[in-house]
């Protein structure tokens, strides 16, 4: 890992002495189940670093693994309780420490980060859109999608309108966005995965909904006049909303809603309409990583870990809709129903949906240059 993405791993603990070798590959120790998970080795030579082959031997010694986890902003409070459990469980089967290295951001930068260089293990990304480019830069092998249950999505969520406490505005609905005077926050799709979801249930709340492309157009151009600022992802969207208190109505997922509340950020003062878009985030193994890092069965038995029930909790926990159907029943009436619910397959997949949305010059940068 270059020196230059040290910033993006989180609860970083970094060692001057640290001097890996093949029969020390590190000098970092955590107890098993402790819930710091995040640690950074120093950047080392190619001649300090063993080779997969050793370092795949090495585990099978049971010496302590490392791998990374490369996330989206709103997962964080989710996996923070899901990785303790996880090293616990690997702990106790395999008697192995597993230091879980987590970076967290947009979606999109994210990916970037991994494509230029950030050596993630496994990829949650806020859209299969992004672990496609992944995999077409070569890091992560086709068919990545049946490697894992369900598709390999991880999580569902919903497009929820946030309102200040008491909605003094009256927002109720989608058609509610484009009244004068109603500031609208959500994140830059350029740059955001969930800004991406935000603006596809806009555009599927007419297209999706009996209304034809040029309707959606209109109605997506008219929202977008009432979007003060555009920040860089979700996370950064809901400070400006609830920190800075600018805007009447936040975009944001049904489980970020849900988690602030909880945080006791803002009141639960939200609505979630009826005609909706399924929020599905997927997880990958990164394949070149760990098989160079030699962490191919713990990244694999990590992704497995996320769909069982005990990290499906937690999900949901933080306000994810679950994918596991017990768990699902379990928290059934914590979810409101809702009534049209499509997906993006329903849109055309996501390369058509970047071609027609979101490239250079494509629909999204068209009502941008018309703010101007």
């Amino acid at each position: 890992m270059t020196p230059k993405f040290l910033s993006r791993l989180t609860s970083t603990y970094i060692f001057p002495s640290f001097q890996p070798s093949v029969t020390q590959p590190s000098a970092l120790v955590l107890a098993a189940g402790l819930g710091l998970s995040t640690f950074m080795p120093l950047a080392a030579t190619n001649s300090q670093i063993a080779s997969a082959s050793q370092k795949t031997q090495l585990i099978s010694q049971g010496k302590k693994v490392e791998i990374t986890l490369v996330s989206y902003a709103v997962t964080k409070a989710a996996y923070e309780k899901i990785i303790p459990q996880f090293v616990a469980k690997w702990k106790r089967e395999k008697g192995q420490d597993v230091i879980v290295r987590e970076s967290y951001g947009g979606s999109g930068s994210q990916t970037r980060a991994v494509i230029d260089g950030l050596e993630a293990d496994v990829v949650a990304l806020a859209l299969a859109l992004d672990t496609e480019k992944i995999e077409k830069a070569g890091l992560i092998k086709p068919g990545w999608e049946k490697e894992a249950p369900n598709g390999s999505i991880v999580t569902h969520s919903v497009v929820a309108l946030e309102t200040r406490e008491g909605n003094p505005k009256k927002i109720q609905n989608w058609s509610d966005l484009t009244k004068p005077g109603v500031k609208v926050i959500t994140a830059n799709p350029k740059t955001s995965g969930g800004a991406r979801w935000n603006f596809l249930a806009l555009w599927g709340a007419i297209a999706k909904n009996g209304g034809s492309d040029s309707q959606a157009l209109d109605y997506v151009t008219k929202v977008y006049r009432n979007v003060p600022v555009l920040p860089r992802d979700a996370r950064e969207a809901s400070d400006v909303f609830y920190k800075k208190g600018q805007g009447d109505v936040l975009l944001n997922y049904e489980n970020e809603v849900i988690l602030a509340a909880q945080q006791g950020k803002t009141s639960p003062s939200y609505t979630i309409p009826q005609v909706n878009i399924s929020i599905d985030g997927p997880v990958a193994v990164v394949d070149k990583n760990v098989d160079k890092h030699g962490t191919r069965q713990v990244s694999e038995a990590f992704v497995k870990f996320l769909f069982t029930p005990e990290a499906q909790r937690e999900f949901a926990k933080v306000g994810f809709r679950p994918v596991n159907s017990a768990v699902a029943k379990e928290v059934g009436n914590k979810f409101p129903k809702v009534a049209k619910l499509y997906n993006v397959q329903s849109l055309g997949g996501w390369d058509s949906i970047q071609k027609k949305f979101f490239n250079d010059g494509a629909i999204f940068d068209k009502i941008q240059s018309g703010r101007r």
